[in-house]
């Protein structure tokens, strides 16, 4: 099995797409709004890819966290909150911030199941700074770490219930991130002191099944590379210091935050100890040479993929059960009165 995910190009698979992933076998897949009309063809799109590998148990993934960041969109879809809507519930009523994000949480991946999904690139681990790019913003639990572990704890939990797998990130920490890493490579200049503050979160969820890594330079570890790159900062934080064990992906690797091709930007963060290659884009040259220039998926990737599988689940039917759950959100936030209210 090749340690990479690739996007798709369309609502439907290529001849050439078809021929290329049966080929390379790669660990799984990444679905943008680009891929995506109604639940009839995203369905028929899933069962399209797991055919071509006979496995029921696919990695089949999506960036769906709610507020600006979800693939899957109105009217098909039902809207979701950002994560700043429950940091704002859990000043009024922590315990009702914290089930409201899981009962949210497993609305949200009950879409994702009926459709064939398994995994959601949420939740967002990231502590918010003040002075900080708003390329998190919104989409975070919040500015302090003990409050974005609980919420975000709460939002893996939800996922779980619905038989999806959630991903932590960005590893080690976004929230300092002086440009948005889609056009710029950020460095975190913060002393190792400091960034134990961001580490805390995911300190603490360090058992979720999957993370991922962010495109930044931390200069109190690695001042000549970006985490995603960083043998240091991934054996040295990532694994020993947080304590991550899970199957660990870089964030997208067509990012500008990177140098160097796409396919010497996955090879690099293979050699540097991550363990699967994000490229979303479904451009064919790219995926080919990423595909020649990758080792075959170790042995320890491959138990760390199972691990995060083997609670995944189709669900057919979920409108009922969904409707439940919305409902005691919604009831959750009424409680808290209009402060709570994006």
């Amino acid at each position: 099995m090749l340690p990479a995910i690739f996007g798709l190009s369309g609502t439907e698979l290529t001849p050439d797409e078809r021929a290329f992933f049966r080929d390379s076998d790669p660990a799984g897949y990444i679905l943008f709004g680009r891929n995506i009309e109604n639940r009839s063809q995203l369905r028929k799109l899933t069962d399209g890819l797991r055919a071509i590998h006979g496995r029921e148990r696919l990695l089949i993934t999506i960036d769906q966290e709610g507020g600006r960041v979800q693939r899957m969109k109105e009217p098909e879809w039902l809207r979701y909150p950002p994560g700043e809507r429950f940091d704002r519930l859990y000043d009024l009523a922590p315990a009702s911030a914290i089930e409201a994000a899981r009962v949210n949480a497993e609305a949200l991946g009950l879409d994702l199941a009926e459709v064939g999904i398994t995994c959601t690139h949420a939740p967002l681990l990231d502590v918010r700074q003040p002075d900080a790019d708003e390329v998190i913003g919104d989409r975070a639990f919040g500015s302090e770490p003990l409050r974005v572990a609980a919420l975000g704890r709460a939002v893996l939990d939800g996922l779980a219930r619905a038989g999806i797998a959630g991903t932590i990130k960005h590893m080690p920490g976004h929230g300092r991130s002086s440009c948005d890493t889609h056009k710029a490579l950020p460095t975190v200049t913060a002393s190792d002191a400091e960034l134990e503050w961001d580490l805390a979160p995911f300190r603490a969820l360090h058992d979720a099944p999957i993370g991922m890594t962010g495109h930044l330079v931390f200069t109190a570890w690695d001042a000549e590379n970006p985490a995603t790159q960083s043998a240091f900062v991934i054996e040295e934080i990532i694994r020993k210091r947080i304590g991550f064990d899970g199957l660990l992906l870089t964030d997208d690797l067509d990012m500008e935050a990177l140098s160097g091709s796409v396919p010497e930007r996955a090879e690099r963060a293979i050699a540097a100890g991550c363990d699967i290659a994000l490229n979303c884009w479904a451009k064919m040259p790219d995926m080919q040479d990423i595909a020649a220039r990758l080792p075959a998926m170790s042995a320890r990737t491959e138990e760390r993929l199972e691990r995060a599988l083997i609670f995944t689940a189709s669900v057919q039917t979920v409108v009922e059960r969904q409707a439940h759950l919305l409902a005691k959100r919604d009831s959750l936030f009424d409680l808290a009165g209009a402060g709570a209210r994006a």
